[in-house]
């Protein structure tokens, strides 16, 4: 029997017919599993035909919508479940584990991933003012909201352009910034906002994190980062781990076990190497530290790998 992309339930008519036609669509774009990019810049479409196990993966700031299956993504020790009936977001850079739970070959797990672009959103911000709702102070940078047709329309207009690519340049960057909008202005949309106000705690938390990302492989004093971001250090270890809910230690800890694990896994360096190439000392504890995230030291997680893909 050949996949097929299911009607939805639970939704009402209009947007249950825009669920089937999102479906649909990443279902004909998506001949096989994995994660397929498109002609429309940061716009990834996903296609999973079963159950996986759980993944650590980097989120970039990125808008995901699932058209039929459903996932669990894990932040530290929170566990966030979506489905078609709901979006995710991440507004910042985040390290977590992501698994998918509802998926097989028949109705194979599809969705979207859309990049977010920190830019964009504070052109948005500057063009229609500020969105009325009032500053919660620093919020957690993964959330999970309900989705709505007047978002949805959006985005199946933005992938309906991929069946005429001629006309890509000039309107796929109308509906990114309507989709943009339509985040900015939903009831979770503040947390978009604090993270592109300029000067904002909640920026310079973003801006933590970005020299995190960038700097991963050295040393981490807090003193030195929170100066980096004109912040007291105990500022910083306070609303980095609202936004996160990693300190930034753990943050780094996360970040360089991730690369580590590519590494080994498309450059074939043995532990040792990929350990030190991302700044750990010592073998030993990076092979503990390892073995916690992953749940297996490197060579057997690696084995796991392999022969699951």
């Amino acid at each position: 029997m050949p996949p097929i992309a299911s009607e939805p339930t639970n939704l009402d008519d209009s947007l249950g017919r825009y669920q089937a036609e999102l479906a649909g669509r990443i279902l004909r774009m998506t001949d096989q599993d994995g994660i397929q990019s498109t002609p429309i810049a940061g716009l990834d479409l996903i296609r999973t035909s079963g159950p996986t196990l759980p993944m650590p993966a980097l989120y970039r700031p990125c808008l995901c919508i699932m058209a039929q299956g459903s996932k669990e993504v894990r932040l530290g020790e929170e566990r966030y479940v979506y489905d078609p009936l709901n979006y995710l977001v991440a507004s910042v850079t985040l390290p977590v584990t992501g698994q998918v739970i509802d998926a097989s070959p028949e109705r194979p797990y599809l969705s979207l991933r859309l990049e977010i672009d920190p830019a964009q959103i504070s052109s948005l911000i500057a063009d229609t003012g500020p969105i009325g709702v009032p500053a919660a102070g620093a919020q957690r940078a993964l959330y999970i909201d309900r989705l709505d047709i007047q978002l949805l329309d959006a985005v199946i207009r933005l992938l309906r352009l991929l069946d005429t690519p001629r006309d890509i340049a000039m309107l796929a960057p109308l509906a990114l910034r309507e989709i943009f909008y339509r985040l900015l202005h939903s009831p979770q949309g503040q947390r978009l906002h604090e993270i592109a106000i300029a000067d904002s705690q909640s920026q310079r938390i973003a801006q933590a994190i970005d020299w995190l990302n960038k700097h991963f492989d050295q040393p981490l004093r807090i003193e030195d980062l929170a100066r980096e971001v004109n912040l007291s250090p105990s500022t910083l270890h306070h609303r980095f781990k609202a936004v996160t809910a990693l300190s930034p230690l753990q943050y780094q800890k996360q970040l360089r076990l991730q690369e580590a694990r590519r590494l080994m896994l498309s450059e074939n360096l043995e532990a040792a190497a990929a350990s030190y190439r991302v700044g750990y000392e010592s073998p030993s504890q990076f092979s503990r530290e390892y073995s916690r995230l992953f749940g297996a030291p490197p060579l057997r997680d690696l084995a796991r790998l392999r022969s699951s893909a």
